[in-house]
């Protein structure tokens, strides 16, 4: 099991970006796909998630209406689009896989993170 995200850098505020997280060795509808968040100093947290693949979306609440968790199954690929990006989001964003998203710590497998920065 393997999972790899990119489309990490630098943008202004109030930028877009789409991160992507190939993954390989499973399949997306073997288990969740979830993004993650780690900023200096803090926990990882979740970011969106659809817990057990279900119809549900596990959002963080500062990032309801900007963020949006899609996939593309046949290319075993699952996208984090960001709008309206704010100082704040500023992390290494990681992408995870297992059945209970939004519980970070009970994710089994991890890919590198990537790292987004917000700044003017």
């Amino acid at each position: 099991v393997q999972l790899q995200a990119f489309g990490g850098g630098l943008v202004q505020p109030g930028d877009s970006l789409k991160l992507s997280c190939a993954v390989s060795g499973f399949t997306l509808d073997d288990y969740s796909v979830g993004w993650y968040r780690q900023a200096p100093g803090e926990e990882r947290e979740a970011v969106i998630c659809i817990p057990n693949n279900d119809s549900v979306t596990y959002q963080l609440e500062s990032v309801k209406g900007r963020f949006t968790i899609t996939s593309d199954k046949s290319k075993n690929t699952k996208y984090l689009e960001m709008n309206d990006l704010r100082v704040e989001d500023t992390a290494v964003y990681y992408c995870a896989a297992g059945h209970e998203c939004d519980q970070p710590s009970y994710m089994p497998f991890w890919g590198k993170g990537t790292l987004v920065t917000v700044s003017s």
